[in-house]
């Protein structure tokens, strides 16, 4: 694949690792790539700065707009690793036809973030809990109006370096159980990294942390039961010496740190099920003392503890409000591999 690379000549701003917060500042470039008249063109890399669209552009007005969220990592002796870019470029094709929208080549969706994170390998921070945070994008740039599928697509990827997502750092998070608002439909985009699933989530989760809370956790469309995420993360409850996750039913996105949990969890021989679980028999584990640790996992966060579930009546606190042991070593073995720390045997990193 031909790159065409224009190099910045300036030098955004830096400030300290532990003042990166998620997502404020952005390196020094950002790949571009076109589809046209059926085809994907011009891949480039040029300085990060402004895009171009009209003003009828198909992502202005009907929404065709999905992301991705992966990142690099800088691992002993300065190595570079990305974590699970497969799985990730494997997924926007998937949520792409969804949308109706072509998908860059695998192929082509790997070279642009191995090049772009090469050209821009200063920006990946040396600190332990910090890494360069990757936004692949596509939008429809056709500018018409009328509802229907775009002609013409645009591909970008920007870079942020990054530490902790949430303020709370690796301590566990307050939780407010959304029982008004939901995240997705059967049916609907829930499965997909689309910009609407997250344009739907803001109000409720606005609401939530007026009310001091770091999230909110969701349910499902129809009854109002059934657990979903929390935030924009998978959720896992640990009750007993089982660890229960919502089943991938088309309203959940199936997350790659889920994988690498679930992957862990059965290497370890620990008891796992992939089903329904309702927002009852939570609290009724909670109750009889066999709710032992609630965590979501995420590309942003990774594995991020649960300290407390509360309802517009009721609040439980979670394992004391203490990070759960499970969740630890979940948290600690996949930074582990993802660092470079230890032996990658599910091949997850690339060394670029």
């Amino acid at each position: 694949m031909n790159i065409e690379i224009q190099r910045s000549t300036t030098r955004r701003i830096r400030v300290p690792a532990d003042q990166l917060g998620f997502g404020k500042y952005f390196a020094d470039h950002m790949a571009t790539m076109e589809f046209e008249k059926g085809a994907w063109k011009n891949p480039r890399i040029v300085p990060y700065g402004p895009i171009s669209l009209e003003p009828g552009a198909s992502v202005l007005h009907y929404g065709q707009a999905m992301f991705e969220g992966m990142k690099a990592f800088r691992g002993k002796g300065g190595k570079l690793f990305l974590f699970r870019p497969v799985f990730h470029a494997k997924r926007m094709a998937a949520g792409a036809a969804r949308l109706c929208m072509p998908s860059p080549p695998q192929e082509e969706f790997l070279s642009l973030i191995r090049s772009l994170v090469k050209l821009d390998q200063d920006w990946v921070p040396a600190e332990r809990g910090s890494a360069l945070y990757l936004r692949p994008t596509l939008i429809g740039s056709e500018s018409f109006l009328g509802v229907r599928a775009s002609d013409s697509y645009l591909f970008f990827i920007i870079n942020s370096p990054v530490g902790a997502y949430y303020a709370e750092g690796f301590s566990p998070v307050k939780i407010w159980v959304e029982e008004q608002y939901i995240r997705a439909a059967p049916g609907g985009l829930g499965a997909v990294k689309a910009g609407a699933n997250y344009a739907a989530s803001l109000l409720a989760s606005q609401e939530a942390k007026k009310k001091g809370f770091s999230q909110v956790l969701w349910l499902d469309a129809v009854e109002k039961k059934y657990i979903e995420e929390v935030g924009t993360m998978n959720v896992f409850f640990r009750i007993g010496d089982t660890v229960i996750t919502p089943s991938l039913d088309g309203t959940i996105l199936a997350g790659a740190t889920r994988d690498c949990v679930i992957a862990l969890l059965k290497e370890w021989k620990v008891k796992l099920e992939e089903r329904p679980i309702s927002l009852t028999e939570v609290f009724a584990a909670h109750k009889s003392g066999e709710l032992k640790e609630v965590f979501g996992s995420g590309t942003a966060a990774v594995v991020s503890p649960v300290g407390e579930l509360t309802t517009s009546t009721q609040k439980y606190s979670i394992n004391s409000g203490k990070v759960g042991e499970l969740t630890q070593r979940l948290y600690d073995e996949i930074t582990a591999i993802q660092y470079g720390e230890k032996p990658d045997t599910h091949g997850w990193i690339e060394e670029i």
